[in-house]
């Protein structure tokens, strides 16, 4: 694996997004987010992938390391926890019973950290190293975003799948560009994680819904806007 890694790693960052896609998308669609099957199979993935960057000592290049930046510079990360709790402003109501959402949880989480990895870590470190930085975290952030149309083969209604590619694509900017200019992944993974975890106690409201997506487009293109005045800790490889 890692000489086919040091051969193309562009090419290697693809084929754990269609791993995590096919294991993730059938178990998805024909047993949910609350089964121990799609606890399972995202713990394989997620043990491979840490298996991988441990083995190797990748865990600066890929952002798993600790945060050392000042949090006032980054606002201390205000706009992103706000934003993170978006699932939660039409109301509570928990999604499954007992020890199924538990694994759903669990799920949630492991995800956060496997979109983190293979989507801002692999795929955007990789993209950085041939292309402008512009073009790296439109291109990370457009290709997360759109990775969410999968959904519809789960059974998920078509504009639903709509609104939630818009919704992922801002995220994807903005999970991008704090991995860019902070260089830790950390905060990321652990976002992610809870934006994920809360829509599983989410009384999801139409109107409720609309606010947040509208909500995290604006706040995260003005939040981008402030990182983009920000140093970068991440450097291209020729510059």
């Amino acid at each position: 694996m890692k000489r086919f890694y040091e051969k193309n790693d562009l090419l290697f960052a693809i084929l754990w997004i269609v791993v995590y896609c096919v294991v993730s998308i059938p178990i998805r669609g024909s047993l949910g987010d609350e089964s121990f099957a799609m606890l399972a199979g995202l713990a394989v993935i997620a043990s491979g992938i840490f298996a991988f960057v441990k083995k190797f000592h990748l865990e600066e290049k890929y952002g798993l390391v600790k945060w050392n930046g000042r949090a006032g510079d980054y606002l201390f990360f205000i706009p992103m926890l706000v934003l993170m709790t978006g699932n939660l402003w039409g109301g509570i109501d928990v999604a499954y019973e007992g020890m199924a959402q538990v694994f759903a949880v669990i799920s949630m989480l492991l995800i956060g950290f496997i979109e983190e990895l293979i989507f801002r870590g692999f795929l955007f470190r990789a993209l950085l190293e041939r292309d402008p930085e512009p073009v790296a975290i439109t291109i990370t952030a457009v290709t997360f975003g759109i990775g969410h149309i999968v959904n519809l083969l789960a059974g998920q209604g078509g504009m639903e799948s709509l609104i939630q590619v818009i919704f992922a694509v801002a995220w994807g900017f903005l999970f991008t560009f704090v991995f860019y200019k902070s260089g830790s992944l950390w905060v990321c993974i652990l976002v992610h994680g809870l934006v994920d975890v809360f829509s599983k106690f989410a009384a999801f409201e139409r109107n409720s819904d609309y606010i947040y997506v509208t909500a995290t487009i604006v706040v995260s293109a003005l939040y981008c806007l402030y990182l983009s005045r920000k140093p970068s800790v991440l450097k291209r490889k020729d510059s």
